[in-house]
């Protein structure tokens, strides 16, 4: 597994992260609480071409470092050290929930290395609301801490899942899911939720140029619409996409999360696919190689049938 080292506004850090596939840079950015491993379904689906990197947050996996409080810009920074160490000048950027956060913090202040940005579950600033409800996270934390208990992975389910989840289920399947979810957790939830307390990306929101997807979760309990409308308001090309799921989308509906992400994805490389043909169009004859000659277009690429159109700038549950 790579590592690289960088420096925190604390001390250094050993960031790891994993390296798949092979294809156009694109960098993966966790939640509070989970780990790299979280990105496995979408990293299968696009390694034929991609080249994904995933890295730990400090607090998760196999990333160490000084052990003390965090910021988002420490985080961003550790993510832009794992693109470094990979090679990539420019990349694509995904991120969900904090990873979200951190993916904006940093398509705001390196907005030349950003290709595009897919943000789930992503917000703003943290309002009064979500900061009760990282405080009670925090309390959760130091009691399963102090007495053993698994308090915080028994209430993950009922925050994180929607609707669709509690209707297919049963009492056994929810005690099997918080014993998985207890030995899941992160050793450093408790500074990645110490750290979402302090999000505001207000000042940087319209720095960002890359043409970005706002991945709002239907039936999310922590970030509400206003967050969504925020991030469309603030950034300038950015479109809004929904999933019928909760804020933890990537576990309880892992194909279609897998699904709305990559096809953002493979638009924007034929995106990029065609700007490079019609660049090559307009170079002077003398410029291009012998037998060279005009790119042929490609054909127009139709949405999938079960796939919805994520074109639309603002949805009509937001307006």
């Amino acid at each position: 597994m790579p590592t690289t080292t960088v420096s925190l506004s604390r001390g250094e850090a050993a960031v790891a992260y994993d390296r798949t596939g092979s294809g156009p840079g694109l960098v993966l950015v966790h939640g509070t609480g989970t780990t790299k491993e979280q990105w496995q379904p979408l990293t299968a689906a696009v390694a034929d071409r991609f080249t994904v990197v995933a890295p730990d947050l400090s607090g998760s996996g196999a990333t160490t470092d000084h052990g003390g409080p965090l910021t988002i810009a420490d985080l961003a920074d550790e993510v832009l050290a794992a693109a470094d160490d990979a090679g990539f000048g420019t990349f694509h950027l995904a991120g969900h929930s904090l990873g979200a956060v951190v993916a904006a913090h940093l398509a705001g202040t390196h907005p030349g290395r950003v290709r595009s940005l897919a943000l789930h579950a992503g917000w703003v600033r943290t309002d009064a609301r979500m900061a009760a409800e990282f405080r009670y996270w925090l309390a959760l934390l130091r009691a399963d801490a102090l007495h053993g208990t698994g308090l915080f992975a028994r209430m993950l389910p009922l925050m994180a899942f929607g609707p669709r989840y509690w209707e297919h289920t049963d009492a056994a399947a929810y005690e099997d899911l918080v014993q998985a979810l207890s030995g899941m957790i992160a050793p450093g939830t408790d500074r990645q939720a110490e750290a979402d307390l302090t999000v505001d990306l207000s000042a940087l929101l319209g720095r960002i140029t890359a043409p970005t997807l706002v991945l709002a979760s239907a039936h999310d309990r922590i970030i509400g619409a206003e967050q969504q409308r925020a991030l469309l308001a603030g950034i300038a090309d950015s479109r809004y996409a929904e999933i019928d799921a909760g804020h933890g989308a990537p576990g309880e509906d892992p194909e279609g999360f897998v699904t709305k992400l990559a096809a953002f994805l493979d638009e924007r490389l034929a995106d990029e696919r065609s700007a490079d043909e019609r660049l090559s169009d307009e170079r002077p004859a003398e410029e291009r190689p012998v037998g060279e000659g005009p790119a042929v277009e490609p054909p127009a690429v139709e949405p999938s049938v079960n796939e919805p159109s994520t074109g639309e700038r603002e949805p009509a549950g937001l307006r």
